[in-house]
């Protein structure tokens, strides 16, 4: 079931130890097919080097697994949420690389400082806040939650904003796939560590101005972009 899905996905959960992404087994990488309302996932704790496409985990949209011998990633229900709650992304991933991860655990957004941040995420990346005793008792599904209900709150599009960092947890980022989810996963490590070594840098740093923002984020993704080759 799903073969080019888990094919994919595997993948893709192979490229977070390339990019430096994660230690160890911490990390996981889902994808979707939106016609079969069936995502596949990473199952848990299984180290990158033993991992096959054949053990990637299939999952219903109601939290049930559908094919698989392995358990499903436990960060599973918060990709379930999110799959819910953005019906346009078609990939999930969470890491706790170290840059992103240091900037959540201050409970902080990052600021867009400059180009290469306006290049991929439409203004600073949010951050949630801490879970709190009684949602901590079903701790992955009100992550999901959580980061849901923020978009809402401030109005974000998931679409121009791909991630997001939990205070004290780490980062999750998405897009149009999983390798897309990936490839936004590396974009905010690196964003997440320019940022910090600018404040280092200068601690009195403003954000970059909006019109240099908007002129960089819509040359890529507004309706007249025009950066790369197009259809060509």
């Amino acid at each position: 079931m799903l073969e080019e899905l888990k094919k994919e996905v595997y993948e893709a959960n192979m490229l977070l130890p390339k990019y430096g992404l994660v230690t160890f087994t911490w990390g996981n990488v889902s994808g979707i097919d939106r016609e079969k309302g069936l995502f596949v996932i990473k199952p848990s704790g299984v180290d990158y080097d033993k991992l096959t496409p054949d053990d990637m985990v299939v999952m219903d949209l109601e939290g049930n697994r559908v094919e698989g011998t392995l358990n499903p990633s436990s960060d599973t229900k918060t990709h379930l949420i999110l799959y819910n709650r953005f019906p346009k992304i078609g990939g999930v991933v969470h890491t706790h690389s170290p840059w992103a991860t240091s900037w959540a655990q201050a409970g902080r957004d990052i600021p867009c400082y400059g180009t290469t941040h306006a290049d991929y995420i439409y203004g600073s990346v949010p951050c949630a806040r801490n879970l709190n005793e009684e949602e901590l008792k079903n701790y992955e599904w009100n992550t999901g939650v959580l980061i849901a209900d923020l978009f809402e709150e401030r109005k974000l599009d998931p679409m121009a904003v791909p991630c997001v960092l939990c205070k004290n947890h780490g980062p999750f980022t998405w897009g149009k796939d999983a390798h897309e989810a990936v490839h936004n996963a590396v974009v905010l490590e690196e964003v997440a560590k320019m940022a910090a070594r600018c404040e280092m840098i200068n601690p009195d740093v403003k954000e970059a101005p909006q019109c240099l923002q908007d002129k960089h984020y819509l040359r890529k993704h507004g309706p007249g972009a025009y950066y790369g080759q197009g259809n060509l």
